[in-house]
């Protein structure tokens, strides 16, 4: 497939009308240049402006593992797989991180990918163990490096560019210039394409609400209340503060969700699962949550505890106001708190109102499905069960999510319990599955 064609082809089947002007200076580098730094504002669409050149300069045919992407976190890898699935573009691509099997990855890389993608530790894991073959990795993306320096990842990913004898390309990415490339990366006359705005988007507005209690759960119920039922993210330092606070807000009758390092990866992706679908429209998290996660339409962002620096209170509002959707920014402030310096002008005051009011339920809930990929499952196997055993209209069934050995699917909430009832003890696909509320 000629360049061109490969573009428009994966573009379509990403239903893009066309590259952004960040992304063609990106392929226009990665044309001229075997060393290329691309910095850009969080979703801005990075992704898809290194996953392009990668696309062009693998080999069809080729039974090897030709590229490889470095992130520093598993739901950027798996973010990253996804797009470059539905790019279309007939190459493998494996996903390795922990937080589940390695014997799944390591099946998986019996045949190699055409293209590696994961985070630090696990590729390291798997290139000692020989279950990479790296004589023929080419091409080498760190995406977001400069997180996965401040992560600590620095010794993993040296020891991975170190055993890459046949790199040619390397591509860096990152929403900040303010990191210093280290010498084990092998930079040789970068290009360097800035696309980074330095400005906060027009699209974002800046507020803040003053708590009279240290505390400010109770302030943050109130809060949610006044916001109504619309997508919200809020923001601790710790995970041991998401716990607390998710357990207090549910208390008071939200409906929320929690998201932190600490839990596993089937957790997580539940969680995710719920926040997208609009089971839970508040997802309490770390920063964790700041970078790499697929989440559309977010409304508000509200930092309970005030970010530890710039870079994390950038990274964190970058989960709203995406492309050409408009988001609300809402900082907490104590007794003896301050809105931070670098922070102007002084965001507008929320007057909360004297009464809280809990927001309307979420209509829909979450189904976890004992069945994935691996048990060649697929959304239309879930939506013909659904349908036709579970008596549901199409209309009844919200987004489905299929990973490798298990899936989720949002219903009805006022159809849930009678489709469990209909579908209990029946097959999909000739196989008895579990099947039950996600918890």
């Amino acid at each position: 497939m000629e360049s061109t064609q490969l573009i428009e082809h994966s573009l379509r089947n990403l239903k893009i009308e066309a590259l952004n002007d960040m992304q063609l200076a990106a392929l226009e580098a990665n044309k001229n240049s075997n060393s290329v730094v691309l910095l850009s504002d969080t979703g801005s669409g990075k992704t898809i402006a290194f996953l392009l050149p990668i696309a062009e300069l693998l080999q069809k045919g080729s039974k090897v593992t030709q590229a490889m992407i470095i992130t520093p976190s598993r739901e950027l890898a798996l973010q990253i797989d996804q797009v470059f699935k539905k790019m279309g573009t007939g190459f493998k691509i494996s996903c390795c991180y922990g937080g589940h099997a390695r014997e799944i990855e390591e099946n998986n890389l019996k045949q190699a990918p055409a293209l590696i993608v994961g985070t630090p530790g696990r590729l390291a894991d798997h290139i000692r163990r020989g279950n990479i073959t790296v004589a023929d990795i080419e091409t080498l993306v760190l995406d977001e490096f400069d997180k996965s320096l401040e992560e600590g990842f620095e010794e993993e990913m040296s020891f991975i560019v170190g055993s890459l004898p046949a790199l040619k390309k390397r591509i860096l990415t990152s929403a900040t210039e303010a990191v210093e490339i280290p010498r084990f990366v092998g930079l040789k006359d970068a290009v360097r394409v800035n696309f980074l705005s330095g400005e906060k988007k027009e699209m974002l507005a800046i507020k803040q609400v003053k708590s009279e209690d240290p505390d400010k759960k109770e302030t943050l119920f109130r809060l949610i209340c006044a916001l109504g039922n619309r997508s919200t993210i809020v923001f601790c330092n710790q995970r041991e503060f998401v716990d607390e606070v998710n357990a207090y807000l549910k208390d008071k009758g939200i409906v929320s969700v929690f998201y932190h390092g600490a839990m596993e990866q089937q957790e997580r992706d539940a969680a995710l699962c719920k926040f997208r679908n609009g089971s839970s429209n508040v997802l309490v998290t770390t920063d964790l949550a700041a970078r790499g996660l697929d989440i559309p339409n977010i409304r508000y962002i509200v930092h309970y505890q005030l970010p530890n620096t710039e870079d994390s209170y950038t990274h964190r509002n970058g989960r709203t106001a995406r492309m050409d959707a408009s988001g609300t920014v809402i900082l907490m402030v104590g007794p003896k708190e301050y809105v931070p310096p670098y922070i102007t002008p002084d965001p507008e005051m929320i007057t909360l109102p004297e009464t809280a009011e809990v927001p309307q339920k979420p209509v829909w809930t979450t189904l976890f499905i004992a069945a994935g990929k691996k048990d060649k499952i697929n959304k239309v196997d879930i939506v013909g069960f659904l349908t036709n055993v579970g008596e549901l209209k199409k209309e009844d069934v919200g987004l489905i999510e299929v990973k490798d050995f298990f899936s989720f699917v949002a219903v009805r909430k006022s159809k849930a319990s009678t489709t469990l009832h209909l579908i209990k003890g029946e097959k999909i696909k000739g196989k008895k599955v579990k099947i039950d509320v996600a918890k």
